[in-house]
């Protein structure tokens, strides 16, 4: 393995174990979440789950939703929400940019 791929927050590094260790969660609740869709882990030659940290990163706040009382559907709301309205702070910011650039 080449020493950049440990800055790749895509590489699928980390094993359900591993992911399960570092949220502190159950691994069935990692499983829970590629059965639902919503993290689709990479699979090593002999078919083991592979998390990126990407992956790891949306896994912890959908377990904070879960934490507060959420529901799998509304957790999935809240974080497309979430991602919108930083999308839009980011092209809002963007174009502000823009704007003073031509004053």
């Amino acid at each position: 393995m080449s020493l950049d791929k440990l800055d790749d927050a895509d590489y699928p590094a980390y094993t359900t174990g591993q992911a399960a260790r570092l949220l502190e969660v159950q691994q069935a609740f990692l499983r829970s979440l590629d059965s639902s869709e919503l993290l689709r882990p990479q699979r090593s030659e002999g078919g083991h789950r592979r998390y990126t940290r990407r992956q790891l990163e949306l896994a912890a706040r959908v377990r904070v939703l879960f934490d507060d009382g959420h529901t799998l559907a509304a957790a999935l709301r809240i974080i497309g929400l979430e991602d919108q309205l930083s999308a839009a702070h980011t092209e809002i910011n963007a174009l502000r940019s823009q704007l003073d650039d031509l004053s």
